[in-house]
């Protein structure tokens, strides 16, 4: 079975992603679950994505960039140019390594080349409204709620969330 293309989100009451190459809250809860949750499986992420990461590459799964910069170093993963090679490359990555997934975890500018092509969303609504210059409008009409997940603030959270998990019908 060709493994699926998993979108990896959080996001604000106000569409916002990202202030300035960061997340703009601190959810340690949400960290330890987007971890849990592409542990094993190929990441695809954008070049901002990439920079942003504290650790490089993120262990334990295949990193995979998408770069309009053709001469891009990034020790430990793999760089594409194209999205439609990236795409092939993350889904191919996972089959070999028998995962059921590849993850797309942003940024805001591959999520929506890819939102068409998604099969499922993993959705985490961040109960604030900061301000910021990365955001994601979804439009969620198209796609079903199999489950969701109410997660009250923790002591290293800056909010309370949800995390929800959408499939197409």
């Amino acid at each position: 079975m060709t493994p699926k293309l998993t979108l990896v989100v959080a996001v604000a009451k106000n569409g916002v992603i990202g202030r300035g190459g960061a997340l703009p809250w601190r959810l340690s809860s949400d960290l330890k679950r987007f971890k849990a949750a592409t542990l094993g499986k190929p990441v695809l992420m954008g070049r901002r994505t990439w920079e942003s990461l504290p650790k490089k590459p993120l262990p334990g799964r295949p990193n995979l960039i998408l770069t309009r910069d053709p001469s891009l170093k990034a020790d430990g993963a793999w760089v594409f140019t194209d999205l439609a090679a990236l795409l092939a490359a993350g889904r191919a990555m996972a089959e070999a390594i028998g995962a059921e997934e590849a993850c797309v975890i942003g940024g805001a500018e591959l999520y929506r080349a890819v939102l068409a092509q998604a099969d499922r969303i993993v959705l985490t609504e961040v109960g604030l409204a900061p301000e910021g210059d990365a955001r994601l409008d979804l439009d969620l009409t198209r796609w079903r709620e199999v489950s969701r997940e109410p997660v009250p603030r923790g002591e290293k959270d800056d909010a309370d969330f949800i995390v929800r998990v959408l499939e197409r019908p």
